[in-house]
């Protein structure tokens, strides 16, 4: 199974690894063409400004968005900003997949960054140790979209809608492999 990391800015070789130990082979992702004959993609936490930018200079907006389409994918922090269709800014280039609004930097400034053990309803076992840095939110989520975890009753940190899955956390920097290994069974199932 080969799986793209869009490498353009922040955590993919984190991500690597993960996948790596998942016995799956990680493709950093940084022209179009990188995006041929992948079964799935990842869009890393980072900087989304950043990323919708390079993005666009690399022209990779359309084609990411045509893979996505079609696609396993999953965005962590601001991969899920990226795949939002609303973030609140028409400025920023974003892919606009998923039926959610999110609120970026929902929680503050990099000082205000923490980690939360959370209940994730496609996961067994005891709860996901998240490490949320200059995190996002999900303010709303369409019909189509599944929460899977909230921190609390408006604070929606993880959703999925069809093949498409975002966390508002970064699970790259855990130990914790059953995220990865729960995309990598949307990949095999598609």
């Amino acid at each position: 199974m080969k799986i793209g990391i869009l490498a353009l800015q922040g955590a993919f070789i984190e991500h690597a690894k993960m996948l790596t130990a998942l016995g799956a082979e990680a493709v950093e992702v940084r022209l179009p063409e990188h995006l041929d004959g992948l079964n799935g993609l990842i869009i890393p936490g980072g900087e989304s400004t950043v990323i919708g930018k390079l993005a666009t200079s690399y022209g990779l907006i359309d084609p990411l968005r045509n893979f996505a389409q079609s696609k396993p994918t999953w965005g962590t922090c601001a991969g899920m900003i990226f795949l939002a269709k609303d973030i609140g800014d028409d400025r920023q280039p974003i892919l606009g997949l998923m039926d959610i609004s999110v609120n970026r930097n929902a929680f503050g400034r990099q000082i205000d960054s923490f980690e939360a053990d959370l209940d994730i309803s496609v996961l067994e076992g005891e709860p996901f140790h998240a490490v949320f840095i200059r995190a996002p939110i999900a303010t709303a989520a369409g019909k189509d979209v599944a929460v899977l975890s909230k921190l609390d009753e408006n604070r929606i940190v993880a959703v999925q809608q069809g093949h498409l899955l975002a966390t508002a956390f970064h699970p790259e920097l855990t130990d914790d492999l059953r995220l990865h290994n729960y995309f990598l069974k949307m990949v095999k199932n598609s």
